[in-house]
């Protein structure tokens, strides 16, 4: 009866974030991509790991970069037991860890097999993984080595990516490059309040799913509505509401193993490529 008692309290628990519900605002998105998942879906285990975080539902599972820093943590009851719609709230966070979850909430329902599958969805075969961890990184045919021919082609193109991946340098060799960058590694990076100045100037955007953390995508996506536009990584959300936006082309993740998934975030590990994860493609029809 207590345990009954307690599940009960946990959905009860209110997720809120005042101010974020009226429409034509940059809340938009995130509203959107909330109530797409249906009530009663619940909550069943959920991790905030080192490099990255899961939240695994009725549905299924879930993932997300974790990034730190934004503002106070809120919310730190027990998401087990919760409505996922719920924990999705939390992407509208502006404490990071917590719209982590929120957008491995989001990912536990949009970023699976049988929704993707019938919308034309392709998924790389694990087979195929070679050992790095990031899109840009393996032999794989990520999202950056798809579009290389076209871009190469055009012989001048600005292209513009948002987040340091693995291998970023290489596009330098066939196209006008910047890379917009929070924490900047070296002299390619570019801090990223430079998008104002170079993304309306893009004819190729490649632009990380963090930024749905971070808060930046909807912005981001504004500015770059004059190029072919790429979200990539395990943080993007696969849902059409992002064509909707201006994107062309969804280059995120599945989860594949949910047990290597468990495994490789409770462990702080960075590779979930291969056994784990599957990249998952969706484009624009």
């Amino acid at each position: 009866m207590a345990a009954q008692k307690n599940q009960a309290g946990l959905r009860a628990t209110a997720i809120a974030f005042p101010g974020t519900e009226a429409s034509g605002t940059a809340w938009d998105l995130y509203n959107q991509m909330i109530a797409g998942i249906p009530e009663g879906v619940l909550v069943r285990d959920y991790c905030l790991g080192l490099n990255w975080s899961y939240v695994e539902a009725d549905c299924g599972m879930g993932v997300a970069f974790t990034v730190r820093g934004g503002g106070k943590r809120t919310y730190k009851m027990n998401l087990r037991g919760m409505e996922l719609r719920q924990v999705a709230e939390l992407s509208k966070s502006w404490c990071f860890q917590e719209a982590t979850l929120g957008i491995a909430a989001l990912n536990a329902w949009y970023s699976r097999r049988e929704l993707l599958a019938p919308l034309g969805c392709e998924f790389a075969d694990p087979a195929e993984h070679h050992g790095e961890d990031e899109p840009g990184g393996n032999g794989q045919k990520d999202a950056f080595c798809a579009y290389k021919p076209q871009i190469a082609a055009k012989g001048d193109a600005n292209v513009v990516v948002v987040g340091h991946f693995p291998n970023v340098a290489d596009i330098a060799e066939y196209a006008n490059l910047t890379v917009l960058e929070r924490n900047c590694r070296d002299g390619l990076d570019t801090p990223d309040p430079g998008c104002e100045y170079v993304m309306p100037q893009a004819d190729y955007a490649f632009i990380t799913g963090v930024t749905l953390i971070n808060k930046t995508a909807p912005r981001l996506l504004e500015l770059a509505r004059n190029a072919t536009t790429v979200m990539v990584g395990p943080s993007v959300v696969m849902t059409p509401a992002l064509f909707e936006r201006g994107v062309h082309e969804l280059a995120g993740s599945v989860v594949n193993d949910p047990e290597r998934a468990k495994f490789a975030v409770a462990n702080g590990g960075g590779q979930l490529f291969g056994q784990a994860l599957v990249m998952a493609s969706l484009k624009a029809e």
